[in-house]
């Protein structure tokens, strides 16, 4: 087997690798979404974009290789082309994991959104009527007339 092929199957692996990390954090990512740990969610974004930036190493290799993936499977041996069309089949199905995982995760802080903001327009509302109708609000009383006067 060339150079080049050994190198391609090592960017494959490293891709592969690269998407376990990645599925395994969106994991992480989800129970933090779930529990509502901000902080824990933003460290595992932050985690998820050096992983991101480790990938693009492996894809600088592989961009030629996949514009010629027939050509490049000819050249290898039965075995080296087994493992390659396996890695490329993993790094699919992670990527399709990831990637509704990610999608559910996207609804579930969407609806979130949707639901503060029905609580604020509510709140808002609440203080409004409060005010219109002179009723104390968070505990305060409504300041009294001077009628001595």
């Amino acid at each position: 087997m060339s150079s080049d092929a050994q190198a391609t199957l090592r960017s494959l692996a490293e891709q592969v690798e690269c998407h376990r990390k990645l599925a395994k954090l969106s994991q992480i990512q989800h129970e933090h979404i779930q529990q509502g740990r901000v902080e824990q969610l933003l460290d595992v974004l932050k985690s998820r974009q050096v992983v991101v930036e480790q990938m693009s190493t492996a894809e600088t290799t592989l961009a030629p290789i996949k514009k010629n993936w027939g050509v490049f499977l000819g050249q290898l041996s039965d075995a080296d082309r087994q493992k390659a069309e396996g890695l490329v089949v993993e790094s699919r199905q992670l990527l399709e994991q990831i990637t509704a995982a990610d999608r559910d995760d996207a609804l579930v802080l969407q609806q979130r959104r949707l639901n503060l903001g029905k609580e604020i327009r509510q709140t808002s509302s609440a203080r409004q009527v409060h005010r219109m109708y002179g009723i104390a609000a968070y505990g305060q009383r409504p300041p009294r007339m001077d009628v001595k006067r």
